[in-house]
């Protein structure tokens, strides 16, 4: 089973960025943690800042992987482009999130990437994504 996690902006400071929201672990360290305890499973990541090669991204593996698992962070709330990019590609997509976005600011409330999501897991911290891959392994 081949998985790739995806992540949009400012997830590359993970432990270092509003950790009363976030945590204060990397996700460099709890990818490791993820790899090890799913070794059977190969998983990869892929992190940008930048929307379109968010999209490219998805694109590129969106016909060949088993699954994604999709933290497109505040793009989630403002890109019909990947939005479009979920609903257009083969791949089934959970999205993710690591705070509960219902909890904050109004305008994280809404999602151009949930209507053509298999799923949605929000609120748990960095467990939100052990969860999205054990969703795919259950299938």
């Amino acid at each position: 089973m081949k998985i790739i996690i995806i992540n949009g902006p400012n997830l590359n400071l993970l432990g270092k960025r509003e950790n009363d929201i976030y945590g204060d672990e990397s996700f460099n360290d709890f990818f490791n943690r993820i790899r090890e305890k799913y070794s059977n499973v190969d998983i990869s990541c892929y992190q940008s800042n930048v929307e379109g090669e968010l999209i490219d991204k998805l694109q590129e593996v969106g016909y060949s992987y088993d699954g994604i698992i999709l933290n497109a962070a505040a793009y989630t709330h403002t890109s019909i482009g990947i939005g479009d990019t979920v609903k257009a590609i083969e791949t089934p997509v959970v999205e993710v999130h690591i705070s509960n976005t219902f909890s904050r600011e109004e305008f994280r409330h809404t999602s151009f990437i949930s209507p053509n999501a298999k799923g949605i897991i929000l609120g748990f911290g960095l467990q939100s994504y052990e969860l999205a891959l054990q969703s795919f392994l259950k299938e």
